[in-house]
């Protein structure tokens, strides 16, 4: 039974998402098909195949769109077309069609809560005057304090420093633009007719063009309080959920109305089209918010990314996540890195200081990084995502089992939070290194031409051991677990969306079914676990599992 078959049997066609694995494309990183050194639609192309082979249902691609690239193309300059540094509309398109013809959807990202600053609709906001309607499209106002020298409110951008920069009218200082991210980021005004028109049109734009859904950046925020009042003095902090009940500018309640406005015009489409939302909120409760059955279809599960390598903290947040979506009828998601967080690799493999550690200022020094450990729990780790209930998000190397380059020279370092943090937070370049694709040396097969230019970031000369060449036929690689285990999720009815029941298990190991037949028991102890009686190992993630035993941190899918 091929995958696409086999999909369409466990949900139907028209419900595809409820349990797709789909695969995040951080495009500058993928492959360079034009021997630049950065990452462009004609490399995924070429690539193409490596996604199909993997086993994925989809592929969600980072921004493409124009942008001056401050913030990694989330300061969109153009909603409406692709940067040439990437490709033209035309391969954007064959791109789509390409994908199809695979069994992959396409899913993009879409930025709503602000633009770039040198787009069209900020430069003429900057040229208009206080007051005018295009002005109304960002949050402009005037200053506090003597001759409005002030910023209006205490807000704090996530990347550090104010959220509010000052621009000249006439010569002479004039209003303050709210941006909750970089300065090159001006917050859009989710309260202006105009905005809220103009962002439909561009769903339908893509939708149009055959693209099947989009990932909703900062869906938390877009709704700003009325009167944009005082925070009160906490500081914003990147990808952390909000702690608070009516925080001013994150979660408002306001969100859901627009996002109806986006779920009737996906459904006007006969074939569905679907929405993933990036909410950072306090709580499952919170999030199901957002997936109300009028409104999106699914989100991403920080809380389960979060979590740190323990059963009991895993089975509290698998338990309350599951109930949690139960409530509106949605599908649960399970993610364990992305292009914001420290690769899971080096979270697993050393003690988080600070929380989940998805941060580097939350991890314990490199020092402390066991690479092996790390690797052995993110193989552990993967089995138990893929035998849940629901959908999953595999991240660009998750598949080679790549680790966070923390090492990148200081000078190369592109991410705003550096600059902005005054050079104390290093950021999230060290998972948005290019991959690793074949030989022995950088620049690992990333320009496809044979082109040896120099990737935008710099890989690590220890990449060699882990490219996708190297890896393809090694039956013990992270790259064939992957594929192993993407094959049998299509294949066993039991797995996707569906049945899940909790088996008897010792301390520090999880053991659940998925319906008649098929189970999995992650070991997360320091000693053997023993298999249920009369089960048969189908997939295991470790070293061999003998004398009915699953050894310490290890994984197994079990037929019983």
């Amino acid at each position: 039974m091929g995958r696409a078959e086999a999909a369409t049997r466990r949900t139907g066609e028209t419900t595809w998402w409820r349990d797709a694995v789909v695969y995040q494309l951080y495009i500058r990183s993928f492959a360079d098909g034009n021997g630049d050194g950065i990452g462009d639609i004609a490399g995924i192309r070429a690539r193409l195949r490596h996604l199909h082979d993997l086993g994925v249902d989809a592929v969600w691609i980072n921004p493409w769109y124009p942008s001056p690239m401050t913030d990694g193309g989330y300061d969109v300059a153009d909603y409406r077309a692709v940067e040439p540094v990437f490709g033209t509309a035309e391969e954007a398109g064959a791109l789509v069609d390409e994908a199809h013809a695979l069994g992959l959807r396409v899913i993009l990202d879409i930025v709503p809560n602000h633009s770039s600053d040198q787009h069209v609709w900020f430069q003429q906001a900057l040229a208009a005057a206080p007051g005018s309607q295009e002005r109304a499209r960002y949050h402009f106002r005037p200053g506090r304090g003597p001759n409005g020298d002030e910023p209006p409110n205490d807000w704090r951008s996530v990347f550090g420093g104010s959220a509010w920069t000052r621009v000249t009218d006439g010569g002479e200082p004039g209003e303050w633009y709210l941006h909750l991210f970089d300065a090159t980021q001006p917050d859009l005004n989710w309260a202006d007719p105009w905005v809220q028109a103009e962002f439909e049109s561009i769903l339908r734009f893509w939708f149009d063009r055959g693209v099947d859904g989009f990932r909703i950046d900062v869906a938390h925020g877009l709704v700003k309080s009325d009167g944009l009042p005082d925070l009160g003095g906490d500081d914003e902090t990147m990808l952390a959920p909000v702690e608070r009940t009516d925080h001013p500018h994150w979660d408002r309640d306001g969100v859901h109305e627009i996002y109806r406005a986006w779920r009737r015009v996906a459904d006007s489409y006969p074939d569905q089209r679907v929405f993933v939302a990036e909410a950072w909120v306090d709580s499952p409760e919170r999030l199901v918010r957002y997936l109300r059955p009028d409104e999106l279809h699914t989100a991403f599960n920080f809380d389960f990314l979060r979590t740190p390598w323990d059963a009991e903290a895993l089975r509290k947040a698998i338990d309350h996540s599951l109930a949690t979506v139960a409530e509106v009828g949605a599908p649960p998601t399970w993610v364990l890195s992305n292009h914001d967080v420290v690769r899971h690799v080096s979270r697993l493999g050393r003690p988080a200081t600070n929380g989940a550690g998805h941060s580097l200022a939350d991890l314990a020094p490199a020092a402390a990084l066991d690479r092996e450990l790390g690797r052995r729990r993110a193989r552990a780790a993967a089995l138990l995502m893929f035998a849940l209930p629901g959908g999953a998000y595999v991240y660009q190397g998750d598949e080679l089992g790549l680790w966070e380059v923390e090492d990148l020279p200081d000078e190369v370092l592109q991410d705003p939070t550096w600059k902005r943090s005054g050079h104390t937070d290093r950021g999230r370049d060290g998972c948005r290194v290019p991959l690793p694709w074949s030989g022995t040396a950088p620049p690992f097969g990333f320009s496809l031409d044979g082109a040896r230019s120099a990737p935008w970031l710099p890989q690590p000369a220890d990449f060699a051991s882990v490219t996708v060449e190297a890896q393809e036929d090694d039956p013990a690689s992270m790259l064939s677990l992957y594929r192993a285990a993407l094959a049998l999720r299509h294949e066993h009815p039991a797995l996707g969306d569906g049945e899940f029941t909790w088996l008897p298990s010792g301390p520090g190991v999880l053991a659940f079914s998925r319906g008649s037949g098929f189970a999995c028991l992650v070991n997360l102890s320091d000693r053997p676990a023993p298999l249920p009686a009369g089960a048969t190992v189908l997939l295991g993630s470790g070293p061999g599992i003998t004398d009915g035993a699953v050894p310490p941190e290890t994984a197994a899918w079990l037929a019983v």
